[in-house]
């Protein structure tokens, strides 16, 4: 997708594509690299190249990025006497080691702007202002030590540090998050950069839609550059999909759509898209005299500012408004009305152009289908196989035990990230004069899991997971069937991302810590966590590659007797490759949680049981006044995420595709379908003396279901005429429009026919694809 993806940036106004380097990616365990694939970090920047952008390297080596552990390898962590991002020499040689790695291999490739590549600007570290003061004056070292190493290479490109106030000269501070226009870098000597311009926003398990519109964030991307932005960057202009198991967090759910101008599955995402890139294209038109131009400020109060730009005799400027209601200003002796938490811009300084508030561009409505053609939909032929739960025998054997100690482990400690699961197993006897014989015995494990599936005996007794924001919880669990002599305890502990920001937040304990007691009478009769606890990594499927198609098992699939709403199950099916060119996705409603494949690729987790919050959505939006993750907000009490996304690139091009998926917690797998995405219908309703550009992208404009021209109102699929119009402005857009995929639609009287109306006149329209 890349090409297609960097091409679709460049036609938004895109000058440079940004992107992290992932350290667990590419060097998953220590000193075996990987970059192969997706993995090529070479190949990604020449394809920027080959589009003519640049490109930003953010080598980190910390990325944060709502990515698994923070873009850290875990078995960094077990390296004895290491502390992560301070002044600690183990640490610091691991990550000079893996920096100095890519700069090399950037280097040997010529792709450093000073070799006459693409990247322009590299970055160390990242937000590390954010969480320096719990680490006192050995932060402030290590900060002076990440610039000096940055400096060393002697790239003869700007090196930058996002959220460091005192990032040491002549590396450059720079600003994150949804407004940056009053962010100063720390010296004169220093641009004004942006490196996140939050777009949206991620999302957790439990979590609502995030959406942040297309008039809030032009108005701070246009507000940036009124008041002396140089370099702007969007956090995310295309966020995708956490496939594998990449999300971090906890909880950060396998979407990161992140309500960006390119949605997770390429698509462009408009109204946002289309508005930001008539932005783009107008300061792009502007450069030279922002870049070089005097500047001067004239306040009218209220927070709304009018600022030119003068150079070589020529002026172009900015009218801004940070407050909700409009407000009048004169200015060069003409009168503007600049609309709430807008900014308006004058090339000229005498003729408004593009405001902010006033989106001219088509909103694009998109829907699912199935990729089943016809009015029967043939149910998909399922086999399946159990998961195998784990049991020591009285013996005291485990198959392919990675440990056994007498006391509890961390779980990253022993799985190293290979999994999400870790096997806890321990053993005891009961006799007949054991306190705990005759009497009803409960289970109580603390745990920081952020699952727990709970065994006695080799039965499930019970599971239960952490809520959102609260990963650590204790679980109890009556059991009334312990046996005389020998019972087992097995605990399948599973990770949903470990957590990826904060200070310290390698630290963060996962798994069972304890205690592990079995309670009778309101007391703890016997403490199990000093036990001698057997470790076992992962799963028997994942062992075996269940996952995948190719892998041949010992024992076949099994046909029949299809197993429903049952934790632990591995299930196989197969569907066609939809035909077209569409973004292809499987809606996994009716599922549990577990994780998917195509092909033995992995889809990422799936968890459409999860749902989101009730509580604070709202049909209508205000995009004036400062955003925020929970302001617009959709999606309450819905799956957190249905649909999962599956690349073109993953399926066999003719011929079936295999899709396998292992059911934790317990689903109905029968209605599970596989979907393509596309253009539904399309509406806009631009401002007189615009140019509308109408796209039904791989479709025709088939029906023109709504169009008034003069003073009419609504939204799309609630549109209604005003007092007036023009009669002739439909039969205008129907010739021009429907059969064609696109069409240009000057709005203006002369091109649609005179409204009579006293205002400013718009035109809404609204087309089926």
């Amino acid at each position: 997708m890349w090409p297609l993806l960097i091409d679709k940036a460049k036609q938004g106004g895109i000058d440079a594509i940004e992107t992290y380097v992932f350290w667990n990616a590419h060097e998953p365990q220590q000193g075996q690299y990987d970059f192969s694939g997706n993995n090529d970090l070479v190949r990604f920047i020449r394809t920027i190249q080959e589009q003519g952008l640049y490109a930003i390297l953010r080598i980190g080596p910390y990325v944060c990025a709502e990515w698994n552990y923070g873009g850290f390898p875990v078995w960094l962590h077990n390296i004895p006497g290491i502390e992560f991002r301070t002044k600690n020499k183990v640490f610091m040689d691991e990550m000079e080691k893996f920096s100095t790695l890519i700069i090399n291999m950037m280097k040997e490739y010529e792709l450093f702007a000073s070799q006459g590549g693409p990247i322009i600007i590299a970055q160390i570290e990242n937000e590390y202002g954010n969480i320096k003061g719990s680490y006192g004056q050995a932060g402030n070292e290590y900060v002076k030590w990440c610039a000096d190493l940055a400096l060393s290479y002697n790239l003869s490109i700007p090196w930058i540090m996002c959220q460091e106030d005192d990032a040491p000269q002549p590396i450059i501070n720079t600003c994150n998050g949804f407004y940056c226009d009053q962010f100063k870098p720390n010296s004169k000597n220093s641009p004004k950069m942006w490196t996140e311009n939050w777009t949206g926003w991620f999302k957790a398990w439990g979590s609502r839609d995030p959406l942040r519109t297309a008039e809030d964030l032009a108005f701070a991307v246009a507000r940036f550059f009124q008041y002396g932005g140089t370099l702007q960057n969007y956090y995310m202009y295309h966020g995708g999909t956490n496939f594998g198991r990449t999300s971090g967090g906890p909880y950060i759910t396998t979407s990161y759509d992140y309500n960006a101008p390119l949605d997770e599955y390429g698509n462009t995402a408009e109204p946002k898209w289309g508005h930001l890139k008539q932005l783009h294209d107008l300061v792009k038109s502007m450069e030279e005299v922002l870049t070089y131009g005097e500047v001067n400020h004239t306040e009218y109060g209220h927070l709304t500012t009018a600022t030119s730009y003068t150079y070589k005799g020529k002026s172009s400027c900015f009218f801004g408004n940070a407050e909700n209601g409009d407000r009048d200003i004169t200015y060069g002796n003409r009168t503007y009305k600049v609309r709430g938490w807008s900014v308006s811009i004058l090339p000229d300084c005498k003729t408004e152009v593009y405001n902010t508030a006033e989106v001219n561009t088509q909103t694009t409505i998109r829907e699912k289908v199935s990729s089943q053609v016809g009015n029967f939909k043939e149910p998909m032929q399922w086999q399946w196989r159990d998961e195998k739960i784990e049991f020591v025998s009285r013996e005291g054997e485990v198959t392919d035990c990675a440990m056994t100690a007498n006391r509890l482990l961390d779980q990253k400690v022993l799985t190293n990230d290979s999994s999400d699961y870790l096997w806890y197993i321990t053993s005891f006897h009961l006799s007949g004069s054991d306190p705990l014989f005759g009497k009803n015995v409960t289970l109580r494990v603390k745990t920081s899991g952020h699952i727990l599936h709970a065994f006695l005996n080799g039965r499930h007794i019970g599971s239960q997971h952490a809520q959102k924001d609260k990963y650590s919880f204790v679980f109890e669990k009556k059991i009334s069937d312990l046996l005389y002599g020998f019972n087992q305890i097995s605990l399948l502990s599973a990770t949903v991302g470990l957590a990826n920001y904060g200070a310290h937040f390698e630290n963060s304990e996962v798994g069972v810590h304890g205690p592990v007691e079995l309670i009778a009478d309101g007391e703890t009769i016997r403490n199990l966590s000093s036990n001698e606890w057997y470790y076992k990594v992962g799963l028997d499927g994942e062992k075996s590659e269940f996952f995948n198609p190719n892998c041949q098992l010992r024992e076949p699939w099994n046909y029949g007797n299809l197993p429903l709403n049952q934790n632990f199950v591995w299930y196989k099916t197969t569907f066609q490759t939809p035909s077209g060119s569409e973004a292809v996705i499987v809606d996994l409603m009716g599922m549990g949680k577990g994780h998917a494949w195509v092909n033995g690729l992995s889809i990422g987790r799936y968890w459409p049981s999860y749902l989101s919050i009730e509580n604070g959505c709202s049909s209508s939006c205000d995009f004036r006044g400062a955003y925020s993750d929970g302001k617009c907000a959709t999606n309450c009490g819905k799956p957190t995420q249905r649909w999962y996304h599956i690349p073109r690139s993953y399926l066999n091009c003719e011929g079936e595709n295999t899709l396998i998926l292992f059911e934790e917690f317990g689903g109905m797998p029968l209605d599970i379908d596989i979907q393509t995405t596309r253009v539904k219908k399309v509406c806009a309703m631009p401002y007189a003396g615009s140019t509308l550009e109408l796209s039904c992208h791989d479709r025709t404009i088939s029906d023109i279901k709504f169009v008034s021209f003069g003073n009419p109102h609504g939204t799309c699929d609630s549109f209604q005429k005003g007092s007036c119009e023009s009669s002739t402005a439909l039969s205008v857009i129907e010739e021009a429009c429907v059969g064609q995929r696109e069409c240009s639609i000057e709005v203006s009287e002369k091109n649609l026919g005179p409204t009579g109306c006293k205002k400013p006149n718009r035109l809404a329209v609204q087309v089926t694809c």
